[in-house]
């Protein structure tokens, strides 16, 4: 059996993973959605991008666990994926959910579609947090209005160091078993960061018909792909 270790994206906490929690402890898996510091129930822990780093380590750590299906979605792809690479043999396999992927040396900012200055701008406009999304900005993205309602009210302001702050990668990225989750509505096609690291022999693609939040959108979807990936 496999140990479930997800991690939301930006402004969520533990709480986004639950109608996916329930059907793979049904099918006999460990479970562990994470909060990271700073955010939801962590709101005003102080926290950087290693910050986020070391609390999946220490998660994965503390209960010593094995056989690890390592789940990051958007912006928590990030440290993710370092953390994926320093738990070392603990690791199954990473699952990378429409989310954004590390590059040493590079942070979320610096990926921003409007370039890292006008991201940095928005977060110091905001005395030092990303500020969580508005109605608005869900539409097209697949959610009834209830779900989207549970998004906002599971919302808080992101720590913005987390975001500023460059990853740290001690290999390739390329060479962990993974698999993309690439959420359709969101947009056709990865980005060139991950479509280049599709074509390592260790990853692969999968898709899903909704939009970036499928944990809301289409949880049982969602879970019956981690249960594939597990096996």
């Amino acid at each position: 059996m496999a140990e479930f270790v997800l991690v939301a994206g930006a402004w969520l906490g533990s709480s986004a993973w639950d109608e996916v929690v329930a059907p793979l402890r049904a099918a006999g898996h460990g479970t562990h959605a994470l909060t990271l510091s700073g955010l939801a129930e962590k709101r005003g822990v102080p926290a950087g991008q290693q910050t986020h780093v070391q609390d999946i380590v220490d998660e994965i750590e503390r209960g010593d666990l094995r056989d690890v299906v390592l789940v990051g979605h958007s912006y928590s792809g990030i440290p993710v994926g370092q953390a994926a690479e320093r738990i070392g043999e603990r690791l199954a396999r990473v699952v990378f959910v429409d989310s954004e992927v590390p590059v040493d040396g590079g942070s979320f900012a610096s990926g921003w579609w409007q370039g890292q200055a006008a991201f940095e701008a928005q977060i110091a406009g905001n005395n030092g947090y990303w500020a969580p999304l508005g109605a608005a900005d869900f539409d097209g993205q697949g959610l009834t209005d209830e779900q989207v309602a549970r998004l906002i009210e599971g919302s808080t302001p992101h720590p913005g160091a987390t975001l500023t702050e460059p990853a740290v990668l001690t290999r390739l990225l390329g060479e962990l078993p993974a698999t993309y989750v690439k959420c359709l509505l969101d947009g056709p096609e990865p980005n060139d960061t991950v479509a280049k690291l599709l074509t390592s022999d260790y990853w692969r693609l999968v898709t899903m018909d909704t939009g970036h939040w499928p944990m809301f959108s289409q949880p049982a979807e969602l879970a019956r792909i981690l249960l594939a990936e597990a096996a």
